[in-house]
């Protein structure tokens, strides 16, 4: 997947732009609040999802403007192809010169993997942003997920309400165990698609850690549950999920919550067999998170057969040269962008194209 042009005008703080592309390492520089990040978040919104900045498209719009344009011609599936997202009243999107009755339509058409300072999250935070990020990954891969995942926290919901209706009425007891079978019947496929994934996600991402690092570090992706389901057939984790949930009823009417589940597990990352959320340094933990975003770019690739584009935001900072140096010149047969505001890290870049940008222009 290659971008071939990018022309942007009233979004946000860019008037006209227009971007011509390696088809290699592109790096946008320049100092902050100049339009680097909009550049990238422009491009990112081609997947058909939501900015990764803000949830209101009335921001992508330029003070004292009534709409943006964004237009981009791309090589994907074989063939040149064109869309176009319109920001007025409300988000429009149009793929090949044909409206579509959604911007979400362009899911799958055009896709990126994006990395971002919000992304660091996923070391630094808690349990939420990293099963956040292996949920967002499946369901973009397979919808048969994302339905076990939604009727799975209608389910979580609902015994949550029972369990703090119990107190008050004790002959809801026996409607429990209904919503326990239900419970775990839609939490073991989510388990085990979560496990399968991680499977093929930690080879990826070690390679790409192992580059950074120089081979001096190594990195590790381990799923943390309340049992070890890992290399059991989906019967078996019914089952152990059955008698966990029995085994945790009592607390849970005590708690008026459910203590087992996907809804609680976590991925803890590694480096050199140490937690990186409690012990890795800045550049380690962004290493982390940059390992996991490419890593689950090489998956995304191996299930399209497109290698989606790399949009690297502010991705140089906290990282010694040697880190650098792998994310400027050792990344091949991608297309990337890449944000910084050192200028002197764009002189270390042996193949490709740079673009200074001021004041939301290209010089």
């Amino acid at each position: 997947m290659i971008v071939n042009k990018l022309t942007l005008k009233n979004y946000r703080n860019i008037k006209d732009l227009v971007l011509k592309p390696s088809k290699g390492i592109n790096i946008i520089f320049g100092e902050n609040a100049q339009g680097k990040t909009n550049l990238i978040e422009a491009l990112w919104l081609f997947t058909g999802c939501k900015s990764f900045r803000t949830s209101k498209d009335s921001e992508l719009v330029s003070f004292n403007e009534d709409f943006s344009v964004a237009e981009l011609e791309f090589f994907a599936f074989e063939r040149e192809q064109t869309a176009k997202i319109v920001n007025e009243k409300k988000r429009k999107a149009f793929l090949n010169g044909v409206e579509l009755s959604s911007p979400s339509k362009l899911i799958g058409e055009f896709t990126t993997v994006v990395f971002s300072p919000v992304h660091l999250s996923l070391i630094k935070d808690g349990p939420a942003a990293r099963r956040r990020f292996i949920d967002v990954a499946l369901c973009q891969l397979k919808p048969r997920y994302a339905a076990f995942l939604q009727k799975y926290n209608k389910a979580l919901q609902q015994r949550n309400f029972l369990l703090k209706d119990i107190q008050y009425h004790s002959e809801l007891l026996d409607t429990l165990d209904v919503w326990d079978e239900r419970l775990c019947q839609l939490a073991t496929p989510i388990i085990k698609e979560r496990l399968e994934y991680i499977k093929i996600l930690t080879p990826a991402s070690k390679e790409v850690y192992n580059g950074l690092s120089d081979g001096k570090e190594e990195m590790g992706i381990i799923y943390k549950s309340e049992a070890d389901f890992n290399g059991l057939s989906e019967d078996e984790i019914y089952f152990k999920l059955r008698e966990l949930v029995k085994n945790s009823r009592k607390e849970d009417i005590i708690q008026k919550s459910t203590s087992i589940g996907p809804h609680r597990d976590d991925i803890e990352i590694t480096v050199n067999g140490l937690s990186a959320r409690s012990f890795g340094s800045q550049g380690q933990q962004r290493s982390c998170a940059i390992a996991l975003k490419l890593g689950e770019a090489e998956i995304v690739s191996s299930f399209t057969g497109e290698k989606p584009v790399a949009l690297l935001d502010d991705v140089m900072s906290e990282l010694d040269e040697s880190r650098q140096d792998y994310i400027l010149n050792k990344i091949k047969d991608w297309q990337v962008f890449i944000t910084c505001c050192d200028e002197n890290q764009v002189l270390r870049l042996c193949e490709g194209k740079t673009f200074e940008m001021k004041d939301g222009r290209l010089l």
